[in-house]
């Protein structure tokens, strides 16, 4: 029997930053006299992607070589792709009391999490990270907000964790794969080509049908919705996720589908995040990645397939995982199923067709969703979750 082959890692190496044992308690010790430093929603799911190794190679928040080459080249540093950058900002004021070597301690209110040695501190241009990252240096998008909000200053440096962060414990711990662990998940079912499929969103119809198609072409799916901090007219992730059970439990093949929540925060950097949500879900060990309609966007900000389209600026070696691209999908009326305008000869007349906003406001007033749209399973769910909200 041939042994069970894997994708590698991005960057070949999967990376491991958790203390252990006597290690751990040395450096809870020593953390307790360390500069603390309280991090943001967004960098405690930094710690947590960094810790686990789901951002591998990375072993820490950015340094500046990385940094700049990052956002003016999606590469890091060694030549390697990488188009979000993974840092973390602080004050003046916190920098000046910092040294460089010296070690620091991340907190979350009085726990500390882990402890990082400091190997520089930079200045950076907000602008430019928002308009190379971003596409834009308005306000109104929600991930240049963030990027204005956050500190002056970076710190970047090599990170230990000591403990998870609340969410990790709290939030749908039992769905909190590492990489190491869904990796081995699929050996032990033995995939060896497994589409990753990203989503904010409940799965309506258009993504079922979306994720049965690559599923007819691989061993195994993994649904993998982000329960990071998103936009707050977003569908709340418990709700989420309780609508994911029950799609899966009664129209999905069990032996065939693996759900595991994706700890990191939305930036809404839309074709970069696609890029990054990649080289994430190659972490996880998937052979295929799913890029939809306008994946990561926000607003008007990007093209409808700028996410898809944004791959063909690396080679196929570059990118080490295979995207797989799919137009909007939608219910057909005449055809009488999913469609999408490659496949469908009908006019929009036809076509059954809901905004986001129009959706929340059917579920807020709990009105039923057309069975065409989403399972009557999961609009009931959405309709109960939100009741409560």
């Amino acid at each position: 029997m041939q042994p069970h082959i894997q994708i590698p890692p991005h960057g070949g190496t999967l990376v491991n930053r958790v203390l252990t044992e006597v290690a751990r308690a040395d450096a809870q010790a020593r953390a307790a006299h360390l500069v603390k430093i309280q991090l943001p929603l967004v960098n405690l799911a930094d710690l947590e992607l960094l810790a686990a190794g789901v951002v591998s190679p990375l072993t820490g928040f950015m340094r500046r070589d990385d940094y700049l080459r990052v956002v003016s080249e999606m590469h890091l540093a060694s030549g390697l792709v990488w188009s979000i950058p993974v840092t973390l900002a602080v004050t003046t004021e916190q920098a000046s009391a910092i040294s460089i070597g010296q070690e620091i301690a991340l907190c979350e209110g009085e726990r500390i999490l882990a402890v990082m040695t400091v190997a520089e501190k930079y200045g950076y241009d907000k602008q430019i990270e928002a308009r190379e990252v971003y596409r834009t240096t308005e306000e109104a998008h929600p991930g240049v907000a963030r990027v204005y909000r956050q500190g002056d200053v970076l710190l970047g440096g090599d990170v230990w964790l000591i403990d998870w962060p609340s969410a990790h414990s709290n939030e749908f711990p039992e769905r909190r794969y590492t990489p190491a662990q869904t990796r081995a998940m699929f050996a032990e079912r033995g995939w060896r080509r497994v589409v990753g499929f990203q989503t904010r969103n409940p799965i309506h119809r258009a993504h079922e049908y979306i994720q049965k198609t690559a599923l007819e072409v691989v061993d195994g799916l993994f649904i993998n919705p982000l329960v990071g901090e998103t936009k707050a007219d977003d569908i709340p992730a418990d709700v989420r996720m309780q609508s994911y059970d029950v799609l899966l439990k009664n129209y999905y093949p069990a032996d065939r589908v693996v759900l595991g929540v994706f700890p990191a925060a939305m930036r809404y950097a839309g074709p970069r995040e696609a890029i990054f949500h990649a080289m994430c879900r190659k972490n996880y060990g998937c052979t295929h990645f799913i890029v939809g309609r306008d994946h990561a966007g926000v607003g008007k900000y990007y093209g409808t397939y700028d996410a898809q389209r944004i791959f063909d600026e690396f080679t196929p070696e570059e990118i080490g995982i295979t995207p797989l691209y799919f137009e909007n999908t939608f219910h057909c009326r005449k055809c009488g199923g999913i469609v999408s305008a490659k496949t469908c000869p009908h006019g929009k007349e036809d076509w059954l067709s809901l905004s986001g906003t129009q959706v929340r406001q059917m579920l807020e007033q709990g009105q039923a969703l057309p069975v065409e749209f989403t399972r009557p399973e999961v609009g009931q769910v959405l309709i109960d979750g939100l009741r409560h909200k």
